[in-house]
């Protein structure tokens, strides 16, 4: 769905809860019952009387498994009971599952990569939320969604445009109506921090991982970030790019500058991270209501990290690979960056 909403300075509300013993979610059935076709329920389509039961899909692999049976179950129940109301049903549900189709092609597809399973089982009713901040990535936005998407796991992606100005918000205003894809348009242009604190405002799953919209970081490695939640292990899950035995970064200054910056976060927060710039984080929900994240553009990660350590959760590193992009290819984050990340690792290991 689509939302255009002002910037407010609202905090998740709610207050925090006190056991950090894991517990699957309990979203409102009528609100996510949706299967492939948007709020189509007994509500919104009265005539429906028949009992047509759709799993839901967990990957774009399955949208397109089920278009043909779909087809055949009306044809079927419209030929079984030919009442006057069926067949607008039936048209009604064939434009949806065409418009899914339209929109399933837009999404750029990599024959490249294998998506893994999960490697360890995840609770009934578990449900994974992706929250993408995006500023003007209309080259990569589709394939990164292609990726989420292909995830085999039960799951909800929240986007927020942050004011793109090259193209990507006609793009996503296409794929609006993608099942289980929600698109926030931000009037103004405010940085990554101001764009995940809009959109951890609307998650509801059970375990929360922020994704970049670039190509730099690859859905697949999400998977090993839900374990330790899931196991009850951690609160948190930094995706670290320097526990390989090989860098996957090949520029030094990249590296120096980040051991830097996570050596003296390390220092003043007292916690033993290899990557604490990372995009790849995992957070039990409720760890997002217990403080407010002030930072607009990349000082969100010195902040959150110190924030976290303070509060004392308990934080977990995991492997995952990294294809880094040059300034020439969209990178975004500068020296000024640097010296904001300076500043927020002092700043708030001291207080909030």
């Amino acid at each position: 769905m689509i939302d255009d909403i002002a910037i407010d300075s609202d905090l998740l509300e709610g207050p925090p809860q006190k056991s950090r013993d894991w517990q699957p979610a309990r979203p409102n059935p009528k609100r996510y019952q949706r299967g492939l076709f948007g709020d189509l329920d007994s509500e919104a389509s009265p005539n429906l009387d028949f009992d047509l039961q759709v799993p839901h899909a967990r990957s774009t692999h399955e949208i397109f498994a089920t278009f043909d049976e779909v087809q055949q179950l009306l044809k079927q129940e419209l030929n079984n009971d030919p009442s006057p109301a069926k067949p607008e049903v039936f048209e009604s549900m064939n434009q949806q599952i065409e418009e899914i189709q339209r929109l399933s092609a837009m999404l750029a597809s990599d024959e490249k990569h294998t998506m893994d399973t999960a490697d360890a089982p995840l609770p009934a009713g578990f449900r994974l939320s992706v929250v993408i901040p995006v500023y003007n990535e209309k080259q990569t936005i589709r394939e990164v969604l292609a990726r989420v998407l292909e995830l085999p796991v039960e799951k909800e992606v929240i986007i927020v445009d942050d004011a793109s100005t090259d193209g990507t918000t006609k793009l996503l205003k296409e794929l609006d109506t993608m099942p289980g894809v929600h698109i926030i348009f931000k009037p103004k242009n405010e940085g990554k921090g101001a764009a995940l604190r809009t959109g951890f405002r609307r998650v509801t799953g059970d375990v929360v991982v922020v994704q970049d919209a670039d190509l730099e970081y690859h859905p697949r490695d999400m998977l090993p970030l839900l374990r330790p939640i899931v196991a009850g292990e951690a609160d948190v899950v930094y995706g670290s790019r320097f526990l390989h035995e090989k860098p996957h970064d090949p520029s030094l200054i990249h590296r120096l500058g980040n051991a830097t910056l996570t050596g003296l976060s390390n220092l003043v927060t007292g916690l033993k991270l290899t990557d604490m710039e990372t995009c790849y984080k995992a957070f039990r929900p409720e760890v997002l209501r217990c403080f407010e994240i002030e930072q607009n553009r990349f000082g969100f990660e010195p902040e959150v990290t110190a924030k976290l350590a303070r509060r004392r959760f308990r934080i977990r590193e995991v492997p995952i690979s990294y294809s880094p992009r040059s300034y020439a290819e969209g990178k975004k984050i500068g020296i000024k960056d640097l010296f904001s990340t300076l500043w927020c690792i002092l700043r708030y290991s001291a207080c909030d």
